[in-house]
């Protein structure tokens, strides 16, 4: 809610494109400049205890926007600063939710369809908050959409205190924190696997997740609406996105994940040319639908794999790369996007992003059958392919080669 909130004031009281990707790059610059030093303290720190610092702050900084908005002192310079205090917030939030997954599941095998179950969690949010802010903002204002997603995180605070979690023992050694940042720099782009799935993610982000900010445009000049037009084609992404999630819980195993990655990823572009070309209403939701839909497949589908194959003294550091790629890189194609659409407009910008992540899609599809080759190790070391894993424990029960 406050997300679109926050666009369609930004666009109300400036009317300007580039200042839409402005907004967004400061909102999230943080995630990509911090997020390696915060993976490092994550992976020292309590992540229970972050979460709870981080959701604390995010609801003060909901409070402040709808204090200011409400009393009509809000200005485009407090959006930037709250929007830059909240991206400080989220460079140490992200990575350690994405962290923090790994300590609430109790067994392995059930990560995948944890991974997916929170998509879907996020999701159905995604479905209902746009819809709901685009009727209070036509209503009563963007103020109420704050304050709604202020008190929103007393719940959020009162659920992490009462959760109970093992923390996993990782025994992290205390060395320089830039010794450490360098470490986790080497495990994550020295690993093959690890390395393409967060190029993949980073281009996708750079490229094809800023149309969000462009939304007021489409809504508004494009297909003539208001903030009611900007909330239903948010909640058409949010809903194919749901069912993206739902599909991927259903899911019993990691493996094909893959070449559903690079399959979800060429959706996504065609769905942004597609929804770029699109004058109509009903063309352009079910177009973002389909958007949606490979969106979160192609974000939870390199969450859930990242999450299987990492190291769990290194996944702080690893999922902060991963907030990198997904959040790091949006602010540089927020600004990009806004730019661009200020020269050439914002269906001309879409349009291209969607080619970029196709061309993206190809490429990575391409190097699954070397990455399949490196990961097939460790899934047979977890147990993840059970029928190798079981006649490797028959082989070694029975002092057979497991080759024989």
């Amino acid at each position: 809610m406050q997300q679109i909130a926050l666009s369609w004031l930004v666009y109300h009281l400036t009317n300007s494109a580039l200042l839409l990707g402005l907004v967004g790059f400061f909102g999230q610059i943080p995630s990509f400049s911090l997020t390696p030093f915060t993976g490092v303290l994550i992976d020292r720190w309590n992540r229970h205890r972050i979460l709870v610092v981080t959701q604390t702050l995010s609801m003060i900084q909901a409070f402040i926007l709808a204090f200011l908005t409400l009393t009509g002192t809000i200005e485009v310079w407090h959006i930037v600063l709250l929007s830059l205090c909240l991206g400080l917030v989220t460079a140490f939030d992200m990575p350690a939710r994405q962290a923090f997954v790994i300590e609430m599941v109790e067994k392995r095998e059930d990560l995948p369809n944890a991974v997916a179950l929170n998509s879907a969690m996020v999701n159905s949010a995604r479905l209902v908050g746009p819809a709901v802010a685009g009727i209070l903002v036509a209503a009563v204002g963007e103020g109420t959409c704050f304050v709604i997603n202020g008190v929103s995180f007393i719940a959020v605070i009162i659920a992490l205190l009462f959760m109970k979690v093992k923390r996993i023992s990782v025994n992290v050694p205390i060395n320089n924190i830039p010794k450490d940042i360098k470490e986790g720099f080497e495990y994550s782009f020295g690993f093959v696997p690890i390395r393409s799935i967060l190029l993949l993610l980073g281009l996708v982000s750079l490229m094809g997740m800023p149309y969000t900010v462009l939304m007021p445009i489409f809504a508004k000049d494009i297909l003539h609406g208001g903030p009611h037009t900007l909330g239903f084609l948010m909640s058409s992404a949010g809903i194919g996105a749901l069912i993206g999630g739902i599909y991927l819980a259903s899911r019993k195993s990691v493996l094909g994940l893959g070449r559903i990655l690079a399959v979800a990823t060429g959706i996504f572009g065609a769905g942004l040319i597609a929804f770029s070309l699109s004058k109509n209403l009903w063309f352009s939701l079910a177009m973002i639908f389909i958007t949606g839909f490979g969106m979160i497949i192609q974000i939870a589908s390199s969450n859930t794999i990242l999450q299987t194959i990492t190291e769990d003294d290194k996944r702080g550091r690893v999922m902060s790369f991963f907030t990198m790629a997904f959040m790091g890189m949006s602010p540089w194609g927020n600004l990009l996007a806004g730019a661009l659409a200020n020269k050439i407009g914002a269906p001309y910008t879409v349009l291209i992003s969607g080619g970029v992540c196709i061309l993206g899609a190809l490429i990575f599809s391409t190097r699954i059958p070397s990455l399949r080759k490196i990961i097939h190790p460790i899934y047979i070391k977890m147990g993840i392919i059970p029928e190798v894993a079981k006649g490797i424990q028959i082989a070694s029960e029975s002092n057979i080669p497991p080759d024989a």
